[in-house]
Order: C-alpha cells, then sequence, then structure tokens
C-alpha cells in the first residue's frame, strides 16, 4: 500500500518564538512537511509562490502588512493554497473580514496543541476549520441582516441546494466537484449565485447560515 504524500505547510507570521513553537508542534506529526517560513507579509507572498504549499498558516496582524492584505493578494493570484488564519484576534469584524477574504478557516493562538494539530489535520482533508467558540459568535453575527429564511425562499436551484449542504459540512470545491461528478469551476460558478440569492459573502458564512436553518426545523 502506497502512503499518502504528506502535505506541505508553509508558515507566515512575525513571531519568531510562536512560529519556533508551532513549527515543532507540526513536525510531531508525521501527516505533514514544513516547507517554508517568513516572518513579514511581503516575504511570504514572494515565498508563497515560489513554493506552492498545500497549506499556509498566517498571521492576522503583522508589523510590515495585514495578515488580511496577505490573504487577498494570495486569492486573487493564481495560488491554490488552503489559507488557515492562525490569530490572537477572537473579535468579530477581524473573523468576518478575513473569511469574505477567502480565509478557508481561522483558529486562535491559544487553542491547546492538541486541538490545533486536529484542526490542521481537518483543514489538509478539505473541512472548513473554525475555533467553535467563533462559530456562535459568527452565526449571531449572520442573523442580523435582510436574508432569505429558506433555501426555497432564496430561489436556490436544486443544484445550488446540493452544493449548500456540501458546503454546509466543511468541504472544500475540489470534493464537492468530486461528489457530485463536476467540474471545480462549474462548482465555484454555483458558490457565487447562491452567496448572492442569501445575500452573504463568503462560503463560511453560508455553512453557518445552512446549519442555522437546519437546526430550526
Amino acid at each position: 500500500m502506497i502512503a499518502n504524500p504528506k502535505q506541505s505547510i508553509m508558515i507566515i507570521d512575525d513571531h519568531p518564538l510562536f512560529r519556533k513553537g508551532l513549527i515543532q508542534l507540526i513536525q510531531s506529526s508525521e501527516e505533514f512537511d514544513i516547507v517554508g517560513e517568513a516572518s513579514g507579509g511581503k516575504d511570504g507572498i514572494a515565498l508563497a509562490h515560489e513554493l506552492h504549499p498545500d497549506m499556509i498558516l498566517l498571521d492576522l496582524n503583522m508589523k510590515d502588512m495585514s495578515g488580511i492584505d496577505v490573504l487577498t493578494s494570495l486569492k486573487s493570484s493564481d495560488s491554490d493554497s488552503r489559507i488557515i488564519m492562525l490569530t490572537v484576534s477572537d473579535n468579530a469584524e477581524d473573523l468576518i473580514a478575513a473569511l469574505r477574504a477567502g480565509a478557508d478557516g481561522y483558529l486562535l493562538k491559544d487553542m491547546e496543541p492538541e486541538d490545533l494539530l486536529a484542526n490542521i489535520h481537518s483543514a489538509s482533508l478539505g473541512l472548513m476549520t473554525l475555533n467553535d467558540k467563533l462559530t456562535g459568535m459568527l452565526a449571531r453575527a449572520l442573523s442580523d441582516g435582510n436574508r432569505p429564511r429558506t433555501p426555497d425562499e432564496a430561489g436556490l436551484t436544486e443544484q445550488e441546494g446540493k452544493i449548500l449542504e456540501h458546503i454546509s459540512t466543511g468541504k472544500s470545491n475540489k470534493l464537492i466537484a468530486h461528489e457530485l461528478g463536476i467540474t471545480e469551476g462549474t462548482v465555484k460558478v454555483h458558490v457565487k449565485h447562491l452567496l448572492k440569492k442569501l445575500n452573504l459573502k463568503s462560503r463560511v458564512e453560508a455553512a453557518l447560515w445552512a446549519i442555522d436553518k437546519a437546526n430550526k426545523h
């Protein structure tokens, strides 16, 4: 049996001691391979384009540029790395800004090491990663605004409804495309349409909206 290749991970964080501890933690798992680290946003962007890692762990607040700006730059380029924000900030505005800029997850630095590693493992499988205490905060933020109450009220097509169900389990576009037998590009188009119909800005918000509606029925 052929072993699965290790997931390559890169870290962008301007705190040397935290980077060192995070590297030691990740290297304790045989699943992952640390391929690079950067102490600032500009160097991080350049290194990400050079290395094309499977996953990037990105700090939110850095001296040279914000993690949101780094995230936006990478997401608007040809990078297909999964980008997980790893930060001390549990501010709702920071969380929503990161998710709307395309973050694939948002984790807090004060997590227990084993919980952090478990979340990194989930992210490597293409699943959404979000601290439990942040999920409720985001759900409350999403309860405001003029949004449809049900998928039917939103006018979702059958295919959009199926994709929303998959999004609600945290699956990536690639996994959804595989399960539905369609291209990843087609999934992206459907996601764009359903977000517009739901008056939401990110797939993570759509996932929490769907979970919240399912729990109420």
